[in-house]
């Protein structure tokens, strides 16, 4: 149960913001084998100039179209795994108008204890919820 932030320069229209979020959960699920209502997104659109992307030394220009990714999610998944979702992540983006450059991802994990859905409980420590298998 991936909790997704997806943060963006203001400019595209609803469908492309929506395009950009489904291509991203879609890779999720069919990789990770999530079900489809294990959707849990913020999407945060900001003015020109707010979101600073450079190459990390890596020799390649983004532009304003960078879409910056942050995926929280429970540790326990390989790196191979890790590859495969960013490969997919990037590849759905690239079907709707997003270049390879501008696909930033920053995955961070985390544990069942961390996580509370509602009601001040962690419920994967409580047994309201399973704990997903990795």
């Amino acid at each position: 149960m991936p909790l997704v932030r997806i943060d963006i320069q203001e400019g595209r229209d609803a469908h492309a913001v929506r395009a950009i979020a489904d291509g991203i959960h879609n890779a999720i699920v069919r990789v990770y084998g999530i079900p489809p209502r294990d959707r849990f997104q913020i999407i945060t659109e900001h003015p020109a100039g707010l979101i600073i992307a450079e190459d990390a030394g890596l020799g390649f220009e983004r532009t304003t179209g960078v879409v910056m990714i942050q995926v929280f999610t429970q540790a326990g998944r390989s790196d191979d795994k890790k590859q495969e979702l960013y490969a997919a992540i990037a590849a759905d983006l690239a079907d709707v108008g997003v270049v390879g450059e501008d696909v930033f991802i920053g995955y961070v994990e985390n544990g069942p204890q961390d996580w509370s859905f509602g009601f001040g409980r962690a419920q994967y420590v409580t047994g309201e919820l399973g704990v997903p298998a990795s």
